[in-house]
């Protein structure tokens, strides 16, 4: 079955703060995935899973539905959690960073419309800190779901599906600018990533905050100063997936504020397909690139910044 139908709506909908999240089940766990992610459910038994040689211990192998050749990850293997002991297990299809990836599930339970304020950042000491599996807790009701940042697993499994900031050396010699960027990253190790990339390409004065709902107290200070506010932020970048207030909802406020509407934002992000490409163009993303092209992002900033 398809992820799509019945929310083509929402997609539509424009900076309401709000996503749709499946969840599923692990073993006696519930834990979640933004709807935006999903592409397809299909039965795992109807799909015979091919293994490869040499792959991965977490890859459970390969599959071809419709000329379309996906790899499958065992995610309870992953996740250190107990195989299903039943026939109903689920494989979520799912499409992010350009890739289709498969994960193994048990169940999937339902789709819930929340808040991302309704969402909370897990804390360090409990979720493995920086390097943690763990993007944020959704409280539905008196519910509480994990969710887990796919993007994390795919980079520990397929480092070459993460940010590279490797990518920086093929630009050729930079020089040093210190005209200031302020971002808005909620993943500590992306944060980590994408800073030292920027330093590398020679932009240092860079300030990073964890959600949109930072960034816009960040701008809000600023534009409190009086005069050109491009003297003191010079591009926004910001992701899409964030507790407390999401990138969508950030280009809103940022365009309906006269001060701060001239600031060019840009949406760097895992999810960048075509519906969502459509709702940041309704809200005028100056551009979006889908991570993990850090060498295209610093190409934006070279073009909106430097010229």
């Amino acid at each position: 079955m398809s992820a799509k139908s019945g929310k083509s709506e929402i997609l539509l909908e424009t900076g309401t703060n709000e996503l749709e999240v499946m969840e599923f089940t692990i073993a006696d766990r519930n834990f979640g995935i933004n709807v935006a992610k999903v592409h397809e459910i299909l039965r795992y038994s109807d799909h015979p899973v091919t293994p490869m040689p040499n792959s991965n211990p977490f890859v459970e192998g390969v599959f071809k539905p419709r000329q379309m050749v996906i790899t499958v990850v065992n995610l309870p293997a992953y996740l250190g959690l107990p195989p299903s002991d039943g026939d109903k297990d689920i494989l979520i299809i799912t499409n992010f960073n350009s890739n289709f990836t498969a994960f193994h599930v048990h169940s999937v339970v339902e789709i819930h419309r929340i808040s991302w304020r309704d969402i909370e950042k897990p804390d360090p000491a409990i979720y493995s800190g920086q390097e943690g599996l763990v993007t944020g807790i959704a409280r539905n009701g008196e519910q509480l779901i994990t969710i887990i940042d796919f993007e994390r697993i795919l980079a520990d499994i397929n480092p070459a599906a993460g940010v590279k900031p490797s990518d920086i050396d093929r630009l050729g010699p930079r020089e040093r600018s210190a005209k200031p960027i302020l971002i808005a990253e909620d993943s500590p190790l992306l944060e980590r990533m994408i800073t030292e990339a920027l330093d590398k390409a020679g932009y240092g004065n860079v300030t990073v905050t964890a959600n949109g709902q930072e960034a816009w107290d960040e701008l809000a200070r600023l534009r409190e100063q009086g005069g050109d506010i491009t003297d003191r932020v010079k591009m926004v970048i910001t992701d899409i997936e964030m507790p407390v207030m999401d990138g969508h909802r950030l280009l809103r406020q940022i365009r309906e504020d006269p001060a701060l509407s001239v600031l060019p934002v840009v949406i760097f992000s895992s999810l960048i397909n075509d519906d969502m490409r459509l709702k940041g163009e309704r809200l005028g993303a100056t551009a979006q690139i889908t991570k993990p092209e850090i060498g295209d992002l610093v190409g934006l900033i070279d073009r909106f910044i430097l010229e």
